[in-house]
């Protein structure tokens, strides 16, 4: 970014935010407080006014949700803005205790004023992409919460049924929200209804088959555990819905976006598929905000922490200090291109050779796979995996 003459921190809150602007660390232009909404935003733009909008840059925290609508009010009416994270603009805390709003956003200026050059013009990213990811990944984890209470309700109800069928099956699952156990299927009739639908998907358990295993089963009547797999399967079955709606969400908004070129290259990636493609991207934003993959590596938390004592220094676990939806993301990735990639399976296999257990191979992997994506992104070039494998002694690996 050029050079700004007015440096300009918020501290924000749920109700208000507050103003520090200088023109550097020992020389405050003006303090004020505003209040969270449309009122406090004009009065803010107001007071703005009064300096050249091109000699003007403001920065607050990305904490929360409560910095978005400023953020975005700000951006629209043309301000250079950028969101720091908390971690960079602590190192600029004084060590005494003391903490207000009004310190913090003087605080924020100050830290503005001496990273000025390493704020990327696209500070601010839009965050809607973002939000739907975040929203599909927390309905991922109630789907996993959910089908365990289902497993252990039906290692009481019916635990023969799981070691002959997939109990996810649509079939199955219809079929238990009338009959809930090995008790009630024992009593039911006309089951053959709830096979017929499946038309030959399910061949491995017939109508006469599970009534057969329910009438050899182990299982007693719990009719209140009864009731409550109905209710979880009802939920399962929501919450399945509710995936599907935000899968349609996420391909709506790259459809209407300028991500689906990145989203193809990361996809040329065998092992990569589109669903990680838009995880990956929602949290990492625009590559050129990170000049360098390092960055990149320490933005995700997978940086080695490290303890220095005179001559000694040790080098212990990830930091884990970054983001954590986007280290959840890139393990899995790393998982999926070692199944389906012979570049990198060949690199994970030749890590455990040496010696190296399965989940420090596998963050191996991850770090290697995160050098190649901020390559290819940055240079808007596809993996080539013939090329990789000749060339596999290079620093990164793209065609």
């Amino acid at each position: 970014m050029d050079n700004f003459p007015v440096f300009v921190g918020i501290d924000v809150s749920k109700d208000k935010f507050n103003v520090c602007a200088i023109s550097n660390p020992s020389s405050i232009i003006f303090e004020s407080s505003f209040d969270m909404s449309q009122q406090g935003f004009s009065s803010f733009a107001n007071k703005l006014s009064a300096f050249p909008k091109q000699s003007i840059i403001i920065a607050m925290e990305s904490t929360g949700c409560y910095h978005l609508n400023l953020l975005a009010f700000l951006s629209s009416n043309d301000f250079a803005c950028a969101a720091f994270n908390p971690l960079t603009v602590k190192n600029f805390a004084s060590l005494r205790k003391t903490k207000t709003d009004k310190i913090d956003a003087r605080i924020i200026a100050t830290a503005l004023f001496y990273l000025q050059h390493q704020i990327p013009s696209s500070a601010f990213v839009n965050s809607e992409l973002r939000d739907i990811v975040r929203a599909r990944e927390n309905i991922i984890h109630r789907i996993a919460k959910v089908k365990g209470n289902i497993e252990k309700l039906l290692n009481v109800l019916f635990p023969e049924l799981e070691r002959v069928t997939n109990i996810y099956s649509d079939t199955i699952l219809n079929l238990l929200s009338h009959f809930p156990s090995a008790k009630a299927i024992q009593k039911a009739r006309n089951l053959d209804i709830f096979f017929s639908k499946d038309r030959g998907r399910n061949t491995k358990l017939t109508a006469q088959k599970l009534k057969e295993l329910a009438n050899n089963s182990i299982a007693q009547y719990w009719p209140m555990k009864e009731k409550i797999l109905v209710q979880n399967i009802k939920e399962l079955q929501f919450l399945q819905q509710q995936l599907e709606e935000y899968d349609k969400m996420m391909k709506e908004y790259c459809e209407c976006s300028a991500i689906n070129l990145d989203i193809e290259i990361l996809t040329s990636i065998p092992g990569i598929g589109e669903n990680s493609a838009m995880h990956f991207l929602a949290e990492v934003g625009d590559i050129s905000r990170f000049s360098t993959y390092k960055k990149l590596i320490a933005y995700c938390g997978l940086d080695p922490s490290i303890a220095q004592s005179g001559k000694s220094k040790v080098e212990g676990h990830i930091s884990k200090r970054g983001n954590a939806h986007l280290r959840r993301i890139l393990w899995l990735m790393a998982v999926s291109v070692v199944i389906h990639n012979e570049y990198f399976r060949t690199y994970y296999e030749r890590k455990r050779q040496q010696g190296i257990p399965y989940k420090k191979a596998i963050m191996s992997v991850v770090h290697k796979l995160l050098r190649t994506l901020y390559a290819m992104l940055r240079k808007k070039e596809k993996f080539n995996i013939d090329y990789a494998i000749s060339h596999s002694k290079q620093k990164f690996n793209f065609a």
